[in-house]
């Protein structure tokens, strides 16, 4: 712990190291950076009246491989990236957890009352239940705290604000209570079952593994609770192209595009039953396509193309890998074409059924093309169905392809993101 007098002047109107790991170079940047966490420590000093606190950060991430393969055991790649969550947190002697996020209402969570209230799914109090309950399950010490938290990963935004917003409750806790003693990729796993059993949607590992660990990561999640976790050696800012994420708008919130989104793990799984198995991961495409007759009787035809994707992509994951680690860079947006193209046509996760005038996604992809064919690459990113676009645009295009991307979404739409090497974690300055 420390007072914010002496946090503030560590800062140093972000003039410091960690700072410019987390987000980037560019003085402005860093003194509005400054300037945020400087307004939030005078927020929980006015809201709770604490002086004695501690920082934190947690990034959104960027799946830049592996489109929907983490929930069947696949692998990813995936990195953090400079947009983030941020919080200043002090324990207060309680057993009540109290915190108030810039733009939302404040809330408690009584740490003597935990258990699952489905009325309570999709808020970020039963988030909060949901790491608290599997911590304290795990051995972990839990206690009351206030925190003041402001986001800058945009909610429904395919950057993974829940999954964020977890692992930044579990680092807190962890630092808080538990000497950070906690590993980063354990931390992930909570978050994700938080995420299952408390906030109601069936996410896989990919998100809170990424926001957790930090940096350009792959996973692979055959063995889920134990995931391999793999650093890749590449630096993206040498190859002379923009990361960009396109906020489309759009979403998976309602009830409907809930359901769509919950079809797509239901359905790869329904397939890899009809084989014997519990996931995709433990059966090949050429076992799926010998009993493609019998499976598509008691699946559907949709499921057995997104199987074929989840075989696709999984498997291409790899060859992304190999390919960055060898410095072969236009094979590498080759395959990320090739994915986006898989997730259009197999996975089918760029717009609902129900929706089906509101196609953000694939609108913004035919941009994507329309001036990056030949040239760059694009795909949706995340969950689909509406959120973000992703794209890797070189430096020649940038300027036209921002225009006219937010010459449709809006001003300020486009994201011009750098892959972070810190996951979520406590600010040591």
């Amino acid at each position: 712990m420390a007072s914010i007098k002496s946090l503030i002047e560590k800062i140093n109107g972000g003039n410091n190291s960690l700072f410019q790991e987390l987000y980037g170079t560019d003085p402005i940047v860093l003194k509005e950076q400054a300037d945020r966490y400087a307004n939030l420590m005078n927020e929980i000093n006015n809201t709770f009246n604490s002086d004695d606190v501690e920082l934190f950060s947690s990034p959104g991430r960027t799946e830049i491989g592996g489109n929907h393969t983490d929930h069947n055991y696949g692998r990813v790649l995936a990195g953090a990236v400079d947009l983030d969550n941020i919080a200043v947190a002090t324990k207060n002697g309680t057993n009540i957890i109290r915190i108030k996020s810039e733009g939302y209402p404040q809330f408690e969570v009584d740490l003597d009352d935990l258990k699952i209230d489905e009325a309570n799914f999709f808020t970020s109090s039963s988030l909060v239940q949901g790491v608290c309950t599997r911590m304290k399950d795990l051995g972990y010490e839990i206690g009351g705290f206030d925190a003041c938290i402001e986001g800058r990963v945009p909610k429904g935004s395919g950057l993974s604000s829940s999954a964020s917003f977890e692992v930044l409750i579990g680092a807190i806790i962890n630092s808080l209570f538990n000497n950070d003693k906690m590993s980063k990729v354990e931390n992930a796993i909570i978050g994700q079952w938080a995420e299952n059993n408390y906030f109601g949607k069936p996410c896989g590992l990919m998100d809170q593994t990424a926001c957790s660990v930090g940096g350009l990561i792959t996973i692979d999640f055959e063995d889920p609770a134990n995931p391999i976790v793999k650093e890749v050696d590449f630096d993206f800012v040498s190859t002379g192209y923009s990361l960009v994420i396109t906020d489309v708008g759009g979403g998976h919130d309602d009830p409907v595009s809930q359901a769509e989104y919950a079809s797509l793990p239901t359905e790869m799984k329904s397939v890899a039953a009809e084989l014997g198995a519990d996931v995709l991961r433990e059966v090949t495409l050429e076992q799926i396509v010998d009993k493609i007759p019998e499976i598509r009787k008691k699946t559907g035809d949709r499921a057995i193309l997104r199987a074929y994707h989840f075989q696709g992509d999984n498997q291409r994951v790899v060859e992304q890998v190999d390919a960055l680690e060898n410095n072969d860079f236009k094979s590498f947006l080759n395959m990320v074409v090739e994915s986006g193209y898989s997730s259009y046509m197999y996975n089918q996760n760029i717009f609902d059924v129900t929706h089906k005038d509101e196609q953000v996604v694939s609108l913004g992809l035919a941009l994507s093309e329309m001036v990056l064919k030949g040239k760059g690459a694009w795909r949706v990113h995340g969950g689909g169905f509406g959120g973000t676009i992703q794209a890797f645009v070189p430096q020649d295009k940038l300027d036209e392809y921002v225009n006219t991307l937010e010459h449709v979404y809006g001003k300020g739409k486009c994201h011009k993101l750098f892959i972070r090497a810190k996951g979520a974690h406590k600010l040591h300055l």
